[in-house]
């Protein structure tokens, strides 16, 4: 069985109406991202960070899996099938479930629905509700945060992922400008005989690449159907 992995970013989410960070301006859900997504605000301003995140995990919790997240679902009937994704959404594991499938996800940026200890980043706990309260603490004794990676701090998942790109016969990248790093060097991992699939509406620069690359200009809810169709009747 040939295996897919699929290397997701915020165009997914946002075709469920989930709020993104704009390169453009710098703003996420109209905040500077140096407010509410680093370790500096979180040891300066607590109470502003943990709002942003309980605001944004409200919101997740009333989004809903989009058309791009379904298809890829499908794939499970004729590929391996697993996810890398810079999302901290809880979406494509939402998709399977609502399938009744298995599915296997690994989010290189962390877990809105997850929480973590302050002092150590493996111990997480998950998150009833879309509500942290400021003095929650973990049973380790330390003060939880979000689970989230922070700009300026490593990337605990990235070795994993790029063990996984490795493995795939199929590589699809959707709904990524490939501008984040680490995460966007995870391309320079695909197998040189690996099929790649581009699906963004955006022109996307993978260089150095011998690989067959063809890139589908449309937004993952569009593109990932079609692209689906192409794979589960006529191959690759």
């Amino acid at each position: 069985m040939k295996k897919i992995v699929i290397f997701t970013g915020a165009g997914v989410s946002a075709d469920s109406g989930i709020a993104t960070f704009r390169d453009s301006d710098g703003l996420w859900a109209n905040h500077k991202i140096e407010d509410v997504c680093t370790p500096q605000a979180l040891q300066t301003n607590r109470p502003k960070v943990i709002d942003f995140y309980n605001t944004r995990r409200k919101e997740l919790l009333s989004k809903h899996p989009n058309a791009g997240h379904q298809a890829i679902i499908r794939l499970l009937e004729k590929y391996e099938v697993e996810i890398v994704t810079q999302n901290i959404d809880d979406l494509h594991e939402r998709a399977a479930t609502e399938a009744n499938a298995q599915l296997k996800v690994t989010h290189l940026h962390g877990e809105l629905r997850k929480l973590r200890s302050s002092t150590n980043e493996s111990a997480l706990t998950p998150i009833d509700g879309w509500e942290q309260k400021l003095d929650d603490k973990h049973s380790d004794g330390s003060l939880l945060r979000p689970f989230v990676v922070f700009f300026g701090e490593g990337v605990p998942m990235f070795e994993e992922c790029v063990e996984i790109v490795a493995t795939a016969d199929i590589f699809i990248v959707v709904g990524t400008s490939l501008a984040v790093y680490p995460a966007a060097s995870l391309v320079n991992y695909i197998k040189k005989d690996a099929v790649v699939y581009v699906v963004d509406p955006n022109d996307i620069n993978i260089k150095n690449r011998s690989n067959n690359i063809s890139h589908i200009q449309m937004r993952s809810v569009e593109g990932l159907p079609l692209l689906v169709d192409k794979l589960l009747n006529g191959g690759y």
